[in-house]
């Protein structure tokens, strides 16, 4: 299989005038070293099995149209490497699928910190000596510059890191602002606390895990983002409230159907936010968290706002009674279900 071509794009545009600024997809191959050339049928037919790259690709958080060209020579190398561990045994493929969510999660929530604190030095840069017009111009500069070397330090880090866990062990048209408009769902176990008191630490682990990962793959199936994970429950976020509906449905069908699983509830809020440090924050967070507790078992309670931007046309929804809600005062949450 041929290595992907690694054209490094010309941040300044390389000509005058308002179509040759750099765009999004010049900040990505700055980032990435290289552009996207196959498909997921192309790896398949190397002898990457799709069904194989589908649950990997999905485990590292990342959206996957099979159809699509998504994945770079690098992309490429790393998958085929870690099927090849599996197939000659050194990893079973459930494992290699658990390992390859937590690089995923952990990565994810470090590129959304390192972004956070790259802006203030991108403002500085585009507005500096060397100024390129844009800041995802200022970003590209920035990207080529560091690139290399935080990578190497990411690297580094994940052996250090390594090495003292086991030592532990015994026996844009812009880039994004901080504050954003989503949707926000708050998934919750319900009796956790009663139920983790009757079971075996061991069994609460279990339980605990199968609830994050069925929750993780829900989310990414549905493009949305996996904020934190708290045992119990997990919160999640999507710029898209029919798809934060279908992620909250979805979450119910995996763990409240599920006979061996508590039931569960699901509150969703729809507003503004403030993204720091991969964490999310703000009044619909606070409203999501409350609704759950509102909401009946294996339930979806939604606000206002979410309810008005869902379409009529596919969705029936119904103001439940007033009540006293903490923060928020008397508020009328709103039950939804598709026509």
């Amino acid at each position: 299989m041929t290595t992907a071509p690694d054209p490094r794009p010309d941040p300044t545009g390389g000509e005058d005038g308002e179509d040759s600024r750099p765009t999004r997809t010049d900040l990505e191959r700055a980032i990435l070293g290289e552009v996207p050339v196959f498909t997921a049928q192309d790896l398949d037919e190397a002898g990457i099995p799709v069904a194989d790259v589908r649950r990997l690709w999905r485990a590292l958080g990342l959206p996957l149209n099979e159809a699509d060209v998504t994945f770079t020579g690098s992309d490429t190398t790393a998958l085929a490497a870690l099927v090849e561990t599996v197939e000659r045994g050194g990893l079973d493929i459930d494992t290699a699928v658990n390992l390859t969510r937590a690089v995923g999660q952990t990565m994810a929530r470090l590129a959304d910190w390192e972004i956070s604190a790259l802006i203030p030095v991108i403002d500085q840069r585009e507005s500096g000596p060397a100024a390129t017009g844009s800041r995802i111009g200022a970003a590209v500069r920035l990207v080529e510059d560091f690139r290399d070397v935080f990578e190497q330090l990411t690297l580094n880090a994940w052996r250090r890191h390594l090495a003292a866990a086991v030592s532990r062990v015994e026996g844009l048209d812009e880039l994004d602002e901080e504050t954003a408009h989503t949707t926000v769902g708050f998934a919750d176990l319900v009796s956790f606390t009663a139920l983790s008191n009757q079971l075996e630490e061991s069994r609460i682990g279990d339980l605990v895990e199968v609830f994050e990962s069925r929750c993780h793959d829900v989310i990414q199936a549905h493009q949305g983002r996996l904020i934190k994970s708290l045992g119990d429950s997990v919160l999640f976020v999507n710029d898209d409230p029919v798809r934060a509906l279908e992620i909250a449905e979805g979450i119910i069908t995996v763990i409240g159907r599920d006979a061996r699983m508590p039931d569960v509830r699901v509150g969703m809020a729809t507003g503004h936010v403030v993204t720091r440090l991969g964490d999310v924050f703000g009044p619909p967070v606070n409203l999501a968290s409350r609704l759950t507790n509102i909401a009946r078992r294996n339930r979806v309670i939604i606000d206002h706002e979410t309810a008005r931007l869902l379409p009529r046309s596919d969705f029936e929804t119904r103001l439940l009674p007033a009540r006293p809600v903490r923060g928020f005062g008397l508020l009328e949450p709103v039950t939804v279900r598709r026509t």
